[in-house]
């Protein structure tokens, strides 16, 4: 609120919170399943109930363990899947209605960074072609233009001289060089976001400070905004401003880097806390707080709080009938556990 005086009236004018760059609501991603092609024989219910803001410049990380929906959101933000329900909005624009035109003016402001450098880089085409490619789609013309606009961002991510690698082949290159490939691709069309799904999970110990290093100065140096995807909490600390914890296709936390590490109120993100690569040798008696089991059927997920099965803290007759609503136990962080209501 911004208070005026003038000619002695008070004129008050709210000003309103700049809307986010993307914007989930209630998504709902259902993958159907069928007997024989025929009967429906029931449905996956990979994302079932998503929803947060991203703001423009901000990093976010989502976390969860394998098999929990993170990769199905990452390819419906991508619009490579169809929501069933709820939406995905970008400057305003809902996603899932978009003509092939605002399609492409979509994914031209979206970069997209694979887990697996070697296979996310077609073998049989030099470092100058993977980079055209994704230039001539983006309708860039020119190719003085292109081979400029490589050359700039062959730079960004430190691999100089240029000319040294946009004859060499994706084989011929490091791990991390292939990453580093990747991430120029990503960069090529100047995008608003990106998507970078465990970028440093296949690398070398020694070259993940490195990329983590390379993705943060691109965030500041052009704005943008990240959506970090990862199993890891030890690497997403240093590179996200919130943290999203999900498990069995919902997000069962949200909070402040700092505060879900020093203050964690969910169970499960506690227990992925124990997890957590530490060089502490306290860690060898944590280990046993991790609750046994596999993350739930997301054909036939349990009824209240999925991860009641493995909780061993679980009120019997509440989080096995209800599912919890979201309680903010601090300012900016919000859990869905019956615990927290107690």
């Amino acid at each position: 609120m911004i208070e005026t005086r003038s000619n002695n009236i008070l004129t008050q004018a709210v000003v309103a919170d700049p809307p986010p760059l993307l914007s989930i609501k209630d998504l709902r991603v259902w993958f159907e399943l069928r007997r024989w092609a025929f009967s429906r024989a029931g449905y996956v219910r990979a994302v079932d109930g998503v929803t947060f803001d991203l703001g423009y410049g901000e990093a976010i990380g989502v976390v969860g363990e394998s098999g929990c929906g993170k990769s199905s959101l990452m390819k419906t933000i991508l619009g490579l899947n169809i929501p069933t329900s709820g939406s995905v909005t970008f400057e305003g624009q809902e996603v899932a209605r978009l003509d092939r035109k605002g399609l492409r003016w979509y994914r031209s402001n979206i970069g997209y960074v694979q887990q697996d450098p070697f296979g996310a880089l077609a073998p049989f085409m030099n470092v100058q072609r993977i980079l055209e490619e994704k230039l001539i789609v983006g309708g860039i013309q020119s190719p003085a233009e292109r081979l400029e606009r490589i050359r700039k961002v062959m730079g960004e991510v430190k691999l100089h001289p240029a000319d040294d690698y946009l004859e060499k082949f994706p084989h011929m290159l490091s791990g991390g060089q292939q990453q580093r490939v990747v991430i120029a691709r990503a960069m090529l069309l100047e995008p608003k976001l990106i998507v970078a799904d465990e970028p440093v999970s296949m690398l070398d110990a020694s070259v993940r400070v490195e990329i983590l290093k390379l993705l943060r100065g691109l965030q500041e140096s052009h704005n943008l905004s990240v959506i970090y995807i990862t199993h890891d909490l030890s690497t997403v600390r240093y590179f996200s401003r919130r943290i999203f914890v999900m498990y069995a296709g919902q997000i069962v936390e949200k909070a402040l880097v700092d505060d879900l590490l020093n203050n964690a109120c969910h169970p499960y993100t506690q227990a992925l806390l124990t997890g957590t690569s530490e060089p502490d040798a306290a860690n060898a008696r944590t280990f046993k707080e991790i609750p046994p089991g596999e993350p739930p059927s997301l054909v036939n997920p349990p009824a209240g709080c999925r991860f009641h099965p493995r909780c061993a803290r679980a009120i019997a007759g509440l989080c096995d009938k209800e599912q919890p609503p979201e309680t903010s136990p601090a300012e900016d962080h919000l859990v869905s556990c019956w615990l927290v209501q107690k």
